[in-house]
């Protein structure tokens, strides 16, 4: 004795086994790991790391030559703390923002953070009065101009 069962139903029955295709299906990482990767990926977050990068492998290089306080290293470490300042800023950016994050703004903070520390070397010097000190603070206030209309 043979049982026969009509194909639709066995057609049926195996498209409630198959399991959603992987458009169909949730996603399963949360929104801010998404948002935090995504960010790490952006061009800018990618020129603030190379930029941080290139400073601390020159650093390595002095410290094995000279102490703590020679000027260069002083400098340096200023300026890898300013990258690493902008970096956690950028790790902040919402999700939806994350298009905005370029290279020309990556370019354009690593700038601004060089441009910050000539100014902070000069501020050990000068007065704020002094004309360098103000060409200094004005192409920071360049930069910055810059960068907020792009973050806008």
């Amino acid at each position: 004795m043979r049982i026969v069962i009509p194909i639709f139903i066995l057609a049926a029955f195996g498209f409630l086994l198959t399991p959603p295709s992987f458009s169909q299906r949730p996603s399963r990482t949360p929104a801010v790991a998404v948002a935090a990767a995504d960010v790490s990926s952006t061009p800018a977050f990618a020129e603030l790391l190379l930029r941080r990068v290139e400073l601390e492998a020159e650093l390595e290089g002095l410290i094995l030559e000279y102490t703590d306080e020679f000027p260069r290293v002083v400098n340096l470490r200023h300026e890898v703390g300013l990258l690493n300042a902008e970096l956690e800023n950028l790790r902040k950016t919402p999700a939806d923002q994350t298009g905005r994050l370029t290279l020309a703004l990556g370019k354009l903070l690593v700038k601004r953070s060089e441009f910050s520390t000539d100014l902070w070397v000069l501020l050990k010097s000068y007065k704020e009065e002094h004309p360098d000190v103000k060409r200094a603070q004005r192409k920071i206030e360049i930069y910055s101009n810059a960068i907020e209309s792009i973050l806008k």
